[in-house]
């Protein structure tokens, strides 16, 4: 955790993928079509305390949502639905600060909330991947 708070003294962002060092940061997978995992995601961050959906993008699987942190900083929240096969999606998550300065882990840990979240609502469709 020291040296997610290091490194956020510098970054402003964070990001999940397959290729993410860190397992904590890497895809997640559901047991779901594409649709299915669109219509429970997006549901999902609607009730999450403190984050606003700004777009759905369903055609590319893209919700856009944003949060205000204590300090009154702003980050946006890319949250991707991708199709890995008829009956399976992945979910990416890409997290920004607006500003200069870095975010002290913030984006870090706002991509685990809302992986939490969503793993909550989903545990019976998480698969380990595609």
């Amino acid at each position: 955790m020291l040296k997610r708070t290091l490194m956020g003294l510098l970054r402003s962002h964070e990001l999940t993928g397959d290729k993410a060092k860190d397992p904590l940061l890497k895809s997640h997978y559901y047991k779901l079509s594409k649709d299915r995992a669109w219509e429970e995601i997006v549901s999902t961050l609607k009730k999450m305390q403190g984050y606003k959906i700004l777009h759905e993008v369903e055609s590319v699987g893209e919700i856009v949502l944003e949060k205000r942190t204590v300090t009154g900083r702003t980050m946006d929240i890319t949250v991707s639905v991708i199709s890995v096969n008829p009956v399976n999606s992945a979910v990416d998550i890409y997290s920004a600060s607006r500003g200069s300065f870095g975010d002290l882990g913030a984006n870090y840990r706002v991509i685990l909330d809302i992986y939490r979240t969503l793993d909550k609502k989903l545990a019976a469709y998480k698969t380990s991947g595609a």
